[in-house]
C-alpha cells in the first residue's frame, strides 16, 4: 500500500472539485519544488489566521496600503517583513485571481497570463539565501520550513519594532506567539518520593508520536469497506492490505503517559546520587493557535527513512483540557529548589550545523531530538550524532526541547578582545559591536562567531538586537525576549482551521498540498489550483492548525 491510494485521497483524485477564487482563494505557482513552501504560506498569510492578515495585508484601499511596503528599493528583496507583507497582500487581496475556470482539470488561455500567476520568488530568496537547505531547488520537509519561518519573522519583528505597533501604540507581539505553549514535566523521585517540576521554554510545533500498538483495523462489514471492495476489481487492488488507524487522542495520551526514567541524578540525594524516576507532561496553557505535527517518518532496516502507512483519526473539535498542567499539589514534598539545579556556571556548548541538522531531520527524527545528538558529538558529525540517536532515542527527554540557552551560547559576559579586533581586521565588513555580539552568542569561538556573521548579514541589527533583548531579559531573572510577555491562555478546545498533507516515502521529496477551512468550508490548496474540497484528508495530514473556540471573532489587537 499504498501509495497510490494516499496520493488519490490527498489531491481528491475523482471528486468532483470546483475551482474557487477571490481574497484568501490565491493560487501559488510552483517554483520547482517548493510546493512545501507554497503550503506553509497559504497556512500561515491567506486569511485563515486574521492576526497575521492584519499585520501582513492591505491595511487600507489598494494592494500596497500596509506601511510594511513603504521601504527603498534597494532594501525591499531582502526586507522579510516586506516580503512578508507583499506576498499576504497578494493572497488576501485577490488582486491576482484570474478567470474561475468551469473544472480543476480545466484552464483557459488566461491560465498562463502572467498578471494572473503569483510566483513567490522574493519570498523565498528572502526566507532561505542564508539556509544550506531552502536556498536550493529542492524538496524539504514543510514542518521544518514552518519552524524556520517563524524564527526568521521573529527576528526580523524584534529588529523592526519601530515598524510595528501593538494597539496603542505599545510594542507588537512576535508572530510565533500566537503559537507558543511551555510543557510541564513532572519528575517523582522513586527513592523517597519526592517531586519535581520541570517548565520548558517555549515551543510552537506539538510533535506527536504515532503508538501504532493502539491501531485498530477497519470493519471488513463496515459500509465503507464493502463499497471499495466492490469496487476493486483487479488482482493489484485485490492485494492491498488495510490501512490500520490510531485515534489523536490515543496519540495525545502517549504524548502525556507516564514513562520511567533510569538512573536519574538526583541533587538533593547524599552525594548526589542516582535514582530511578518517573515522568509525565502536560500543557503549561493553550495557545490561540496550535500546531501538530504527527511523526509520520521512522527509520527503517536499510536506514532509510520511511512512512508509517497509517490513518490518524482527528477530530474536528478537540478538547485537551485532560493535559492542562496543574503545578504542585497538597501533600506533594518537593525537592528544594536551591538543590533542583547546578548553580555553576555553564560551560559553552557547540553550535548546531543547520546541514547536520537538515540531514538528521531527513531521517525522521523530531528537531529537538537532532539538535540533542547534535550537542552531544560536536555539533556537526552526522554519523556521530546518528550513533547518538539510535542510543538515546527511547529516552523519555529525547523529544523535549533543549533548556533556554542550551547549545547556542556561553552565560559569560566576559568577551576576549583580542578575538574580536582579530575578527574584525579580518572579515573587514563587520564592527567592533557586531563581532562582540556575535562572539559572546557562540561562546568566544571566533569560527562559529564568523559563520553566524555571515548567515545573519541579510538582517544582522535585527539578529543583535533579539540576541540583545534576550541578554537583558536572562539577567535579569526574566525568559529571553520573545517570552517577556506572559504566553496567551484560555480554554483548552479547539478546531480544525487547516491542514498540510504529504505524498511521498519522505518529507525530502514528494508533494504537499494544504486544506483551509474559509467560512466553515474547506478548500484545497493545491500550488495554482484551488478549489472547494469535497473529502479532505484529515486522517492522511502531516500537520494541523487547530484554533482555541474561545478566540472565534475576537481576533488579537497585538498584532
Amino acid at each position: 500500500l499504498n501509495a497510490t491510494y494516499a496520493f488519490d485521497a490527498i489531491v481528491e483524485k475523482g471528486s468532483h472539485l470546483v475551482p474557487v477564487a477571490g481574497p484568501g482563494l490565491q493560487g501559488l505557482q510552483n517554483l520547482g519544488n517548493s510546493c512545501y513552501m507554497n503550503s506553509v504560506a497559504q497556512l500561515l498569510f491567506s486569511g485563515t489566521m486574521p492576526e497575521l492578515s492584519s499585520r501582513y495585508g492591505p491595511t487600507g484601499d489598494g494592494i500596497g496600503s500596509n506601511p510594511l511596503l513603504q521601504i527603498s528599493p534597494q532594501k525591499a528583496s531582502d526586507d522579510l517583513l516586506c516580503q512578508a507583507s507583499k506576498l499576504a497582500s497578494a493572497l488576501t487581496s485577490g488582486v491576482f485571481c484570474g478567470p474561475v475556470p468551469d473544472s480543476i482539470e480545466m484552464s483557459d488561455s488566461s491560465a498562463n497570463d502572467p498578471k494572473y500567476r503569483l510566483a513567490p520568488r522574493m519570498f523565498k530568496h528572502c526566507v532561505g539565501h542564508d539556509h544550506v537547505d531552502f536556498r536550493t531547488g529542492q524538496q524539504q520537509d514543510a514542518a521544518q520550513y514552518l519552524q524556520y519561518l517563524l524564527e526568521k519573522l521573529d527576528r526580523a519583528e524584534l529588529g523592526g519594532v519601530d515598524r510595528l505597533k501593538g494597539k496603542d501604540g505599545s510594542p507588537a507581539l512576535v508572530t510565533s506567539h500566537l503559537f507558543s505553549y511551555k510543557t510541564e514535566t513532572r519528575l517523582v523521585c522513586e527513592a523517597d518520593g519526592m517531586v519535581k517540576y520541570k517548565e520548558s521554554p517555549p515551543e510552537t510545533m506539538l510533535s506527536l508520536r504515532i503508538p501504532m500498538s493502539k491501531a485498530t483495523l477497519p470493519d471488513s462489514d463496515s459500509p465503507d469497506i464493502k463499497r471499495q471492495k466492490s469496487e476493486e476489481t483487479s488482482d493489484e487492488n485485490k492485494e492491498k492490505k488495510q490501512v490500520p488507524t490510531v485515534s489523536f487522542g490515543a496519540c495525545i495520551d502517549a504524548w502525556s503517559a507516564i514513562t520511567c526514567v533510569d538512573d536519574y541524578r538526583w541533587k538533593h540525594l547524599p552525594n548526589n546520587s542516582v535514582s530511578n524516576a518517573t515522568s509525565k507532561l502536560s500543557l503549561v496553557n493553550f495557545p490561540r493557535y496550535l500546531l501538530v505535527q504527527m511523526q509520520r517518518y521512522e527509520i527503517g532496516d536499510d536506514w532509510q527513512p520511511k512512512k508509517i502507512e497509517v490513518k490518524i483519526d482527528v477530530p474536528e473539535q478537540l478538547s485537551l483540557e485532560k493535559i492542562k498542567a496543574s503545578g504542585p499539589q497538597d501533600g506533594e514534598k518537593l525537592v528544594p529548589e536551591d538543590t533542583d539545579e547546578d548553580s555553576s556556571p555553564a560551560v559553552a556548548s557547540p553550535t548546531v550545523d543547520e546541514g547536520a541538522l537538515s540531514q538528521l531531520m531527513d531521517m525522521g527524527f523530531t528537531i529537538n531530538g537532532c539538535k540533542r545528538a547534535l550537542l552531544a558529538v560536536g555539533g556537526s558529525n552526522v554519523e556521530a550524532a546518528m550513533a547518538w540517536v539510535f542510543e538515546h532515542n527511547m529516552d523519555p527527554d529525547f523529544n523535549d526541547p533543549l533548556p533556554e540557552g542550551g547549545g547556542v551560547s556561553s552565560t559569560s559576559s566576559d568577551v576576549d578582545e583580542g578575538v574580536v579586533m582579530s575578527l574584525v581586521e579580518n572579515l573587514g565588513c563587520f564592527t567592533p559591536d557586531q563581532v562582540r555580539a556575535a562572539v559572546k552568542h557562540c561562546g568566544g569561538a571566533a569560527d562559529r562567531a564568523a559563520d553566524w556573521l555571515f548567515s545573519h548579514m541579510d538582517d544582522l541589527d535585527g539578529a543583535i538586537a533579539a540576541l540583545e533583548n534576550s541578554a537583558a531579559a536572562s539577567a535579569s531573572g526574566g525568559p529571553d525576549a520573545k517570552s517577556a510577555v506572559p504566553l496567551e491562555d484560555g480554554e483548552g478546545k479547539y478546531t480544525l482551521v487547516g491542514l498540510i498533507s504529504h505524498i511521498g516515502k519522505n518529507t525530502g521529496s514528494g508533494h504537499y498540498v494544504a486544506h483551509l477551512k474559509k467560512d466553515e468550508k474547506w478548500v484545497i490548496y493545491n500550488d495554482e489550483k484551488v478549489a472547494l474540497s469535497q473529502d479532505p484528508p484529515i486522517q492522511h495530514a502531516y500537520m494541523y492548525l487547530f484554533r482555541r473556540n474561545d478566540t472565534l471573532g475576537s481576533p488579537h489587537l497585538d498584532y
